[in-house]
């Protein structure tokens, strides 16, 4: 589907305070790094990620998504005014109900606005978008603001809990070793039909989607009591996601008509160098177009490559106009690609 009337109408985004360095993290495993030798310096040299940011663990998602979310209404959006508001984390407060229904309240929006979440590992928002969009689109709503705030510290601070405690091997760290990447953040996006807008604005244009769930046990998170526990096997997940990228970008460039040197700014999710420069190099894409946040902002999940997307246009205000092309992926595993300003 492509998208005619579809305008990115405010971005706003919301970091924690709290900076936590690479070298603190490998601090806080020294007994493990001391067992098993390991060189300090190893997690920011294989990852690039040099920082990221951390909530306290009883920090909840909804609170960090209200956060983005307010920041947001205070560019002159009337929250009495939006249709829709849809929570995309993968982190969320409870089962039940629904994390926008915390955050509708936190924001103070109105009764005809519909709520609710979806998850999809870190291809949430986009595929967010795409359903949001739709609507507006095809005149269900008019107005929808889509919040994302992940917090991986009760994530990070079980690993490492796992890691120093266990009788662990260099082999059997690999599996935990990316949640050691995870970073907090959170982000709001409000997009309207473009007649509801008086300002230029990023446009939303077409999307192409490719899937293929033989991968699915690759990176697996869940919770054991109170603790939420992730496994990736890196490795194996790059070589899977390439793949499914790489069909997805073909799919893409056909809808979009678009050649890949086309698009003016690139915005992959944030995962790490190793991931960046395997995505960059297997879709034949300029480097040089590229805009990242992971080096200080680690994994962010769902939150990575929309905030990453906002950080661009607030260091660069032409980006706002810019050729952009957004390539998300997701464990599972799916990849979503969108264009901005087609």
């Amino acid at each position: 589907m492509s998208f005619s009337s579809v305008v990115i109408e405010g971005m706003a985004y919301s970091l924690p305070p709290e900076i936590y360095k690479s070298s603190d993290i490998e601090k806080k495993l020294s007994p493990l790094y001391e067992s098993l030798k390991l060189p300090t310096g190893r997690l920011e040299l294989m990852t690039g990620i040099s920082e990221r940011r951390l909530w306290p663990s009883n920090f909840k998602p909804s609170q960090a998504s209200a956060e983005a979310g307010l920041k947001l209404l205070q560019s002159g959006i009337n929250g009495s005014e939006v249709d829709l508001l849809i929570h995309c984390s993968v982190c969320r407060d409870r089962l039940e109900p629904a994390t926008a229904s915390y955050v509708h309240r936190l924001m103070g929006l109105g009764g005809g606005t519909q709520i609710l979440d979806i998850s999809n590992a870190c291809l949430g928002f986009l595929n967010a978008l795409v359903l949001a969009g739709s609507m507006i689109e095809t005149g269900q709503i008019r107005r929808a603001i889509l919040v994302a705030g992940e917090n991986g510290a009760p994530l990070v601070d079980k690993t490492i809990q796992l890691l120093n405690e266990g009788d662990h091997t260099r082999k059997s760290i690999k599996p935990f070793f990316a949640n050691l990447t995870i970073g907090a953040s959170a982000v709001a996006w409000s997009i309207a039909h473009r007649d509801l807008v008086d300002k230029d604005c990023p446009s939303m244009g077409s999307w192409a989607t490719e899937t293929d769930t033989s991968y699915n046990e690759l990176c697996q998170g869940d919770t054991s009591g109170d603790d939420l526990v992730m496994q990736t096997d890196s490795e194996e997940l790059l070589h899977a996601g390439i793949s499914v990228a790489q069909r997805a970008w073909a799919k893409f460039l056909k809808i979009q008509d678009w050649e890949p040197r086309d698009p003016e700014l690139l915005i992959t999710h944030q995962v790490g160098k190793a991931h960046s420069q395997a995505v960059l190099e297997a879709l034949s894409i300029d480097p040089l177009i590229n805009f990242s946040s992971f080096e200080n902002l680690g994994n962010c999940g769902s939150a990575s490559l929309p905030i990453t997307y906002t950080l661009a246009c607030e260091k660069d205000p032409q980006n706002l106009l810019r050729k952009t092309a957004l390539l998300g992926i997701g464990s599972g595993l799916s990849s979503l690609m969108l264009s901005i300003n087609p």
